[in-house]
């Protein structure tokens, strides 16, 4: 039985595997080929995170497989009202045959995942973004080529999908560059881990320095969810980290521009940029579906 928590719970080779398998059922959903691989299989999916892009595609993916998947929400569970994880994690893992959970605390997938006995997916902590990743690479595939070899670029927060980011550095094999504020830098301890594993990943607080001559630029909120009180003290952190057009003039001329969503236009990019012709980021969204598709038939078939 296998978990994906993190990036770092694949190799390599399983990374791409996946993502093969991706653009495979991508083409048979297009073409309105059914492709019922995981029929009679149940995702339970249990959400403490709001949610748009996670649900719409998990629950729409396991409905494409021919599965079935079930919206738990914490608040309307006994997980809501104090029951242990532990204990959730042995009675919903028993009766289903896969559990996605968005939540805050990865401590809690965590907990989760060693006292199921089915496979859990990460579907959103404080700590990674896994799922993201691999629709985020399936794009950069989509619209150029391999990304083994090629460089992104991170603006923006030292957060969960930062830490994500380098992750897939190791995994997929891209360099990274990460451009972030002090006091907003990624966990030392993801960076030296990915470095250990090969990847090549530089760190700075000089935002054009970080995209020049990349091939790929991407960034996230300034304040995610849970941190709406700190608002006016990031965007005072954050005020010289918009990717705007002069950001994306540095990069090369054929370099993409992603961006997890939502977005908020005025701050942590310009309008220019995410609705301009560099900008992926509704491939990248309907990636989701696809990319977890892939994921779901590795874990659960």
């Amino acid at each position: 039985m296998r978990h994906f928590l993190t990036l770092l719970d694949l190799e390599p080779f399983e990374g791409k595997q996946i993502l093969e398998r991706a653009f495979e059922l991508k083409n048979l959903q297009k073409a309105g080929k059914p492709h019922h691989t995981l029929a009679g299989k149940t995702l339970a999916m249990i959400f403490d995170k709001a949610s748009t892009r996670t649900r719409v595609s998990f629950e729409t993916g396991m409905y494409q497989l021919g599965g079935h998947a079930l919206f738990l929400h914490s608040g309307a569970t006994q997980l809501g009202r104090g029951e242990p994880v532990e204990d959730s994690a042995r009675v919903i893992s028993s009766m289903v045959d896969g559990v996605m959970i968005r939540t805050f605390e990865h401590s809690m997938v965590e907990t989760f995942a060693k006292y199921s006995s089915v496979p859990v997916i990460n579907a959103l902590t404080d700590w990674t973004h896994p799922c993201q990743i691999l629709a985020d690479v399936m794009t950069y595939m989509q619209h150029r080529d391999e990304i083994q070899g090629k460089t992104v670029a991170w603006v923006g927060d030292g957060n969960n999908m930062a830490h994500s980011w380098i992750n897939g550095a190791a995994i997929f094999g891209y360099h990274l560059n990460l451009a972030c504020p002090e006091g907003y830098l990624p966990q030392d301890k993801v960076i030296q881990e990915a470095r250990d594993m090969g990847a090549t990943i530089e760190v700075t607080q000089d935002v054009l320095a970080a995209t020049a001559g990349v091939d790929l630029v991407t960034t996230d909120v300034w304040a995610s969810m849970g941190q709406e009180e700190e608002q006016a003290e990031r965007e005072q952190a954050f005020a010289h980290y918009m990717v705007d057009d002069t950001v994306m003039g540095v990069a090369k001329p054929n370099a993409l521009f992603m961006h997890c969503l939502p977005a908020h236009r005025g701050e942590e990019v310009a309008a220019s940029v995410i609705d301009g012709v560099q900008s992926v980021v509704w491939d990248e969204a309907e990636n989701r579906l696809h990319a977890q598709k892939a994921l779901l038939e590795f874990l659960l078939k």
